[in-house]
């Protein structure tokens, strides 16, 4: 998981201020590149465009913003049963690309297409090949049935995206991801907009300038251990009699 990022030695490209958005699009660009991807990340803002639909690379800063908080992590009890008794395997970082694509591809209800085209694809596998990008993988009998990826900058994670091709994969995952991501030191986990997955978990609304605020606060302060080898340990502990 550490790799050498050349993102952070590049001056950020700032974007107009979040806070005169216009309905929570800051601003409209034809580029989408690792540099300017990672510089509004550092901002408070997220792209989120049609690729298919031939729009141009929109980005985001909505108000209020979903965030989850670990320290207010709700395990639901059903959930709760199951982890001890999984009968998956969860890894990190050793798919992202099967997982990006898979959350593009898979079926969701009341959605008829995705904004993770293929320009989004590349990009995001490129910030994890700059160690920025991060996947979490659910293996059964060596299949891909689940997972997420997201951004990790200092104390604050990005999630980005989950699918699930079996019952409780991404949410089992989930679940150890964050308890890790605690252990670690880690201090807010964004999630853009509303969601009832999410907010089954105990993710919530806030402010626009409640976030940027944490966000300033926490993007500059490490975590305390290495994540991926926190998370195989809540996963072995999880499992353990």
């Amino acid at each position: 998981m550490e790799k050498n990022s050349d993102l952070q030695i590049f001056q950020p490209i700032i974007f107009p201020s979040p806070e005169d958005a216009h309905q929570g699009v800051v601003a409209i660009t034809h580029e989408l590149s690792p540099v300017l991807l990672y510089s509004a990340y550092l901002q408070g803002i997220f792209p989120w465009f049609n690729q298919e639909a031939g729009e141009p690379v929109v980005w985001w800063s909505p108000d209020p913003r979903f965030v989850l908080f670990p320290q207010e992590f709700h395990l639901p009890k059903r959930l709760k049963r199951f982890l001890p008794h999984s009968p998956f395997t969860y890894t990190m970082d050793t798919a992202f690309q099967q997982v990006i694509t898979n959350c593009a591809t898979v079926k969701r209800p009341d959605q008829g297409g995705t904004w993770i085209g293929p320009a989004m694809i590349e990009v995001y596998c490129q910030l994890f090949d700059c160690g920025v990008a991060h996947s979490v993988e659910v293996w059964k009998e060596n299949q891909l049935v689940g997972g997420f990826y997201g951004v990790l900058v200092g104390q604050v994670f990005f999630g980005e995206s989950m699918f699930s091709l079996e019952p409780e994969t991404a949410k089992s995952a989930f679940a150890h991801f964050v308890k890790a991501f605690q252990n670690c030191g880690g201090q807010l986990i964004d999630s853009q907009v509303y969601t009832s997955n999410l907010a089954r978990f105990g993710a919530r609304n806030i402010s626009r300038t409640a976030f940027l605020r944490l966000e300033k606060e926490f993007l500059t302060k490490s975590l305390t251990k290495n994540l991926q080898d926190e998370f195989i340990q809540v996963v072995n502990r999880s499992s353990a009699p």
